[in-house]
């Protein structure tokens, strides 16, 4: 008992590291949070346009490469099977069956066959697969077999009193498992016995497959059986061991006749057609559970699983698999080499090594734990290149070269074959072959730089120093000391950039380009060939690497992985491209490397292990984008999906489109990217991105045509997915508004032609009236300005009459008082007799009324009517009084009145009071102030 239990052992572990050291294919894992349903899956089916459904705990999901959408089960039950039949989307759920079809908007709705059927269920009967032969379709539950005919729309049931455990479709018949009675087939609607061998009635069938005309029996436990008429035999493989220790629950024969087998705790194997395991996938290579419920190929053949938790697509036929170093242990790879059938890996973390074809775990070399920079091949033996030196590796074992105590870069050959010359920390040396052995000879003097890249070109040699540029260097024939040392003026300082010899050519690679040396000017020139490797914006690392075996130069950029390689029907150079995704691992900038492995195989080391890349399984697809649906978004409504196969005319508050799109392709490593242009609005496509969706908001009324294509790697798809649609005016612009507008112009027109013509008639009566008014204003300026002559004129002749009568008024005083002197002097005469009769002759005229008259007259044209005036204000006035009041109008002073009237002042001014006194005038008033006021 314990030797075995020490073999079972034994066998585990070496299981274990052949599962440990193989590489695995890409493997894309779907959580439940990325489909949104449940962790628990059952069955998986695949379109026409290639969209992936699985049969989920929550319903039905569908898959179309870009995003995931669940329809919720029709009766909230677990939908425990799906199958694809003529663009029908056929589930089986407890008490249950019918098919899912896509309607007008892109989304699916379910029909109930077992309704319309009028189906009695057993209780709790659940359907568990789903086969189509013809135009029959047969639904299994646990106890029963419904065959439903699509032509006459009827069905019929297959009873059974035992378990049917599976039922499987081998050619045009279906074949299934009574539990403990054995294998039946169907015919003519009728169970029919194949074979109740008691291996097939003891164990549980997997699946059957024809095998040379006979059928090959797959059981859970105990592996393959061949049944050939009543005969049952084991199938003789080499798997058969293997098979023994698992529970296998599901599986299926690939097209290239290859089996993939799903067990309930071990995740896949792959069976070749031989019958050996060449690898085995779990949950420590990259499953996301150990539970397989179901597998499926599909049309570009890779691998779906529906497991215990989760979707898993393993893309068997990816031109790249993956080997992870889970625990670290063997670190990044900086170097890689193939010799005497062993595939050795240089790491920060020491030198490991394999068989190239044994599945064994990689082991380290214990002598070189240090950084390896370099594993390179001369003159049939393996020089490695690491942190404190160089060694020689024979068999796996160590001979370190004495006398070198810097790192070692690189190494290469001379002309001459008995020497290599090798690059250091400290600058370049010089190793000798001498009686068979590799030595030390000497450190070439005069050059102590860092030379991590270097060539011997033109009899020089050529170092190109990332932080300070590329160095020509001459020495010696001997190689043992620098004569002269030139820096390339053209070459600055290049961060990661490199130097290499190619088909004869010096080449410089830097950021910008690639660079050829021309001997003739002595100068790096650029090579528009070989420059496009790479372009600027993709540019990450100048390190080529060339393999002699397949004379291929290799270049690594941001998201290819680009090679040259000759013509096969000349010998010009090629430039090929391939897609290098963006979530595949990568290596150290600036110490990225390839190998030949065999055949088209390369290995590509990486920070967390190595990338296996197949060149014989890279071959470009045609690819094709759909629309998947379309939604109108609304600020007034809820978002609402529209019929994508038919012209749409929107109304203008539905002008927020929102289009999904996806191209129906799985592998993990090929990147899809889309661009987009809306022909009415964006006439140019916009950038590639990698999301499937986009938002136009706000569109302006007016017709739109929406494309869409994608990208697949490199390749772009076949077609462009259009979509033609309308967005109407606004009301306000619609044709009815329209026509109102203009009606309301024209209206509106008129009315300001008619409000304008009245407007500017009236302006014009105005201005009639205005140059009308003017017209009599000037003349009344004119009438006025003649009166004013006239006015003038009499203001003259007034003036005239006042000096006049001035004048006059003087000439009386003065006379009056000429008179009265002459009076006097008469009176004063002794002799006054002899003269009274000239005295009489002076009274007379002093009291001459004529005088008066005159000055009357004169004062009435100098003042008119103003002695009427006062006489009807005063009608008491005596002449005498009027006569006064005519003086005190000249303003004359009591004085000057005196003699006018022939008294004396004083008189006057009784004369003056008097006046007042009649006129009634108060004490207070000047009685010559009142007479001028009149």
């Amino acid at each position: 008992m314990r030797r075995f239990n020490f073999l079972f052992l034994i066998l585990l572990f070496c299981a274990y590291s052949f599962l440990h050291a193989q590489e695995h294919p890409p493997i894309e894992i779907f959580s439940s949070k990325d489909y949104g349903a449940e962790t628990q899956n059952w069955c998986i089916s695949q379109s026409e346009e290639n969209y992936i459904y699985v049969a989920n705990n929550k319903g039905l999901l569908e898959f179309n490469g870009a995003n995931w959408q669940l329809y919720l089960s029709p009766n909230e039950t677990i939908i425990r099977s799906v199958n694809v039949i003529d663009n029908l989307i056929y589930t089986g759920c407890n008490r249950e069956f019918g098919f899912w079809q896509r309607n007008e908007f892109g989304l699916l709705f379910y029909t109930s066959l077992s309704k319309k059927l009028k189906i009695d269920f057993l209780e709790d009967e659940e359907f568990w697969n789903i086969i189509n032969i013809d135009e029959y379709i047969v639904f299994q539950s646990l106890k029963r077999i419904y065959i439903y005919n699509k032509t006459t729309n009827s069905y019929s049931i297959i009873d059974s009193e035992a378990i049917i455990y599976k039922i499987f479709k081998v050619d045009k018949t279906i074949y299934y498992q009574k539990t403990k009675n054995g294998v039946y087939k169907i015919e003519n609607g009728k169970s029919i016995l194949v074979s109740n061998h008691d291996i097939l009635k003891e164990n549980r069938l997997v699946n059957i497959f024809k095998e040379k005309g006979k059928l090959l029996i797959e059981t859970e436990n105990n592996g393959f059986y061949i049944l050939n008429g009543e005969n049952l035999s084991k199938w003789n493989i080499a798997a058969n061991e293997r098979l023994s220790e698992v529970s296998v629950f599901r599986s299926i024969r690939l097209k290239d006749d290859s089996f993939i087998l799903g067990t309930r705790s071990n995740g896949i194997l792959h069976l070749t057609p031989e019958g050996t395991i060449d690898y085995n996938i779990d949950t420590f290579h990259g499953l996301s559970n150990n539970t397989v419920h179901w597998v499926f190929e599909d049309a570009e053949n890779n691998i779906w699983l529906a497991l215990e938790n989760g979707i898993n697509c393993v893309n068997i036929k990816s031109p790249f698999s993956i080997y992870t170093d889970e625990k670290g242990k063997i670190g990044t790879i900086y170097a890689s080499a193939v010799f005497n059938d062993n595939l050795y890996l240089g790491t920060n973390q020491g030198l490991f090594y394999k068989s190239l074809q044994g599945a064994e775990d990689f082991k380290l070399i214990e002598s070189i734990q240090e950084a390896v920079w370099c594993l390179t091949i001369v003159d049939n033996t393996l020089f490695c290149g690491h942190d404190t030196g160089t060694s020689i590796i024979n068999n796996n074992t160590v001979t370190k070269i004495r006398g070198i105590q810097q790192g070692t870069w690189n190494m290469k050959p001379i002309d001459r074959t008995d020497l290599l010359l090798q690059g250091n920390y400290d600058g370049l040396y010089v190793i000798e072959k001498v009686n068979g052995k590799w030595v030390l000879r000497n450190k070439i003097e005069g050059f102590d730089l860092s030379s991590k890249f270097f060539e011997t070109y033109n009899n020089q040699i050529f170092v190109s120093h990332e932080y300070k540029g590329v160095f020509k260097i001459n020495v010696d024939k001997g190689f043992t000391k620098v004569l002269n040392i030139e820096k390339d003026s053209d070459i600055d300082k290049e961060l990661n950039s490199s130097i290499i010899k190619y088909n004869n050519d010096l080449l410089y690679i830097y950021k910008e380009g690639v660079l050829k040396y021309n001997t003739e000017t002595k100068k790096f020139l650029k090579d528009t060939v070989l420059s496009t490797l790479f372009s600027k914006e993709d540019y990450t690392s100048g390190k080529l690497e060339f393999n002699k075996e397949t004379h291929t130069l290799w270049c690594f950029s941001k998201k290819d992985l680009n090679y040259i390689a000759p013509s096969k029907l000349s010998n010009a150079s090629k430039v090929n491209k391939i897609p290098f995704s963006k979530s595949l691992p990568r290596g150290l900038t600036g110490y990225e490397n390839i190998t030949h492995l065999n055949n088209q195989r390369y290995l590509i080391g990486t920070s967390t292990g190595f990338i296996v890349l197949d060149l014989d399984k890279f071959f470009n697809k045609p690819y094709n984008i759909s629309i998947n649906s379309i939604t109108k978004h609304s600020i007034i409504t809820s978002p609402e999906i529209i019929d994508k196969n038919a012209y749409g005319v929107f109304e203008n508050k539905d002008n927020n489109m929102e289009f999904t799109f996806s191209v129906a392709e799985y592998e993990k490593y090929l990147d899809t990217e889309y661009q987009y242009q809306l022909e009415g609005l964006y006439p140019n496509w916009s950038d590639w991105s990698p999301k499937s969706n986009t938002l136009f908001e706000n569109l302006p009324y007016g017709d739109y045509i929406f494309n869409v294509r994608a990208k697949v790697g490199n390749t772009l798809t076949k077609n462009v997915a259009s979509y033609s649609f309308n967005i109407e005016r606004p009301w306000y612009l619609s044709k009815l508004m329209i026509t109102a507008y203009v009606i309301f112009v024209l209206l509106f027109s008129l009315m300001m032609h008619n409000i304008y013509k009245r407007y500017y008639r009236k302006q014009r009566e105005a201005l009639l009236q205005k140059t009308r008014r003017e017209l009599e204003l000037k003349e009344l300026e004119n009438r006025q300005q003649f009166m004013r002559f006239n006015n003038e004129k009499l203001r003259q002749d007034i003036d005239n009459k006042n000096r006049e009568l001035g004048i006059s008024t003087m000439s009386l005083i003065k006379k009056n008082q000429f008179l009265n002197s002459v009076k006097k002097e008469l009176q004063n005469v002794d002799d006054v007799k002899s003269i009274k009769h000239v005295i009489k002759i002076i009274d007379r005229n002093l009291n001459n009324t004529d005088d008066w008259h005159v000055f009357e007259e004169a004062f009435n044209n100098a003042d008119k009517d103003f002695l009427k005036k006062i006489k009807q204000i005063h009608p008491s006035l005596t002449s005498n009084d009027l006569r006064l009041c005519a003086y005190l109008r000249l303003n004359l002073s009591s004085k000057e009145i005196a003699p006018l009237l022939n008294i004396s002042a004083r008189s006057v001014e009784v004369k003056r009071y008097r006046l007042r006194k009649k006129m009634n005038l108060p004490h207070e008033s000047s009685l010559t102030d009142y007479i001028l006021e009149i």
